[in-house]
């Protein structure tokens, strides 16, 4: 039986997004934001890093599309996208634990 393999394209894309979630801060930022949308600022407080370092890795998971922005007022807000990220981000952590 002959396995499909995925487009070079597809294959580039899942290499970025797993280098997206293979960053301590990025996960964590995804962890916050799988329970509430966020400020900058709130994800700054949240994490106790700097808002220059969290604006970086805010970019990157916009890059790869896991998070998006909404406007609230003159601040921008922070989510997930798709609930399947929360879901995996949290069934990996739960697999750390277990093992």
């Amino acid at each position: 039986m002959r396995i499909a393999r995925p487009s070079p394209e597809v294959t580039q894309a899942a290499v970025e997004l797993f280098k997206a979630l293979g960053n301590e801060h990025r996960l964590a930022i995804l962890s916050t934001l799988s329970a509430r949308s966020c400020c900058v600022h709130e994800i700054v407080e949240s994490l106790g890093i700097s808002q220059s370092l969290a604006s970086q890795h805010l970019r990157v998971l916009r890059t790869t599309g896991l998070v998006g922005t909404a406007r609230r007022g003159q601040e921008v807000v922070y989510s997930i996208k798709d609930r399947h990220v929360t879901r995996m981000v949290d069934d990996a952590v739960r697999h750390v634990q277990e093992d």
